[in-house]
C-alpha cells in the first residue's frame, strides 16, 4: 500500500467510526503530526496502527489530544480582550437580558475563564451563561479541573490574578466561582450541529488549522448560531476576508458582527 493510499484510509476509517473528518484540516500538517506519533509507537503504517487504535482507548486519547491544537493561554492578545470588556459587553447587555456565550475549541479552559473574568468584573456573570466545548476530553478535564502553571497567567492583569487564582502546589487554582459560571462539554465542530441564539462565539487559533472549505463550513455554522447582531472573536492570525459572504460586517479587529438581514 502506498503512504498516499495508507493516509487516505486511516482518514476514512477514523471519519466512519468516529466521525472525526481528518479531511478538513490541512493535510501536510495532520500528516506529519500524525506520522511522529504513529513511528513513536513503533507502527510501519497507518493500517497497523488503525488496526491497534481502534481498540485501545489510552491510544485513541493520545491520538485526540495530538491531533487537537491544545494552545491556550489567559487574555491572549489582552488589548482585544479590552475592546470586548469596554465596547462589545456594554452593547449587548443594552439589549439581551441575559447573555449566551460559547467558547468554541475552549482547549484547557483559559478562554471560557477569561471571559468569566470579565463578566464578574462587570457584574453581568449573574446574567450570562458560558458554553465551553471541545473535541477532546482529555482537555475538557483540565479545564474543568482549573489548575494552571504560572506561565499560563503572564498576561492576566494583577488585580484579577489576586482575586481570581489561588496558589496550588507550585500551580495555580481558578475560583470555584468561576467553575460553576461555565458548562464544559464534549464537541465535534465539524460534524455536530450548533446551538443558537448567541450574542458572542468566541473561537480564536483555530481555524488555521482548517483546509478553506472547512473554514466556510463553519462560518456560516457560526452565523447561523448568532443571534442577529452577534459577534464572533477569532483568533489574529484567522482575519475574515470578505466576512459579508457569511453573513457579517466587520465590528473591529478580530471582531465580527453578524447582519441583521
Amino acid at each position: 500500500m502506498t503512504d498516499d493510499r495508507d493516509f487516505a484510509t486511516f482518514i476514512q476509517k477514523m471519519r466512519d467510526k468516529t466521525n472525526i473528518d481528518l479531511s478538513q484540516y490541512k493535510e501536510a500538517q495532520m500528516k506529519r503530526r500524525l506520522t511522529t506519533l504513529r513511528m513513536k509507537h513503533g507502527f510501519q503504517t497507518f493500517d497497523e496502527y488503525w488496526r491497534k487504535l481502534e481498540n485501545d482507548r489510552t491510544l485513541m486519547n493520545e491520538f485526540l489530544d495530538r491531533m487537537t491544537i491544545n494552545v491556550s493561554e489567559f487574555w491572549r492578545n489582552p488589548n482585544r480582550w479590552e475592546v470586548l470588556k469596554n465596547q462589545f459587553f456594554p452593547e449587548m447587555l443594552q439589549t439581551s437580558s441575559r447573555l449566551k456565550i460559547w467558547s468554541a475549541a475552549c482547549s484547557t479552559g483559559e478562554e471560557p475563564y477569561t471571559l468569566a473574568m470579565i463578566l464578574t468584573e462587570i457584574g453581568a456573570i449573574g446574567k450570562s451563561s458560558i458554553l465551553a466545548t471541545d473535541l477532546d476530553n482529555i482537555v475538557l478535564q483540565k479545564a474543568q479541573e482549573g489548575i494552571y502553571l504560572e506561565r499560563s497567567l503572564k498576561d492576566v492583569p494583577p488585580a484579577f490574578r489576586q482575586k481570581y487564582f489561588a496558589p496550588d502546589h507550585g500551580a495555580f487554582a481558578v475560583s470555584n466561582d468561576l467553575k460553576k459560571s461555565i458548562q464544559f462539554k464534549q464537541q465535534n465542530m465539524l460534524h455536530d450541529t450548533f446551538d443558537s441564539g448567541f450574542d458572542l462565539i468566541v473561537c480564536r487559533n483555530v481555524m488555521i488549522y482548517f483546509t478553506e472549505d472547512a473554514k466556510r463550513i463553519l462560518y456560516h455554522k457560526f452565523a447561523k448560531a448568532l443571534k442577529p447582531g452577534g459577534i464572533l472573536f477569532v483568533g489574529s492570525t484567522e482575519q475574515i476576508f470578505s466576512p459579508a459572504q457569511y453573513g457579517f460586517d466587520t465590528a473591529d479587529t478580530f471582531f465580527y458582527r453578524k447582519t441583521s438581514n
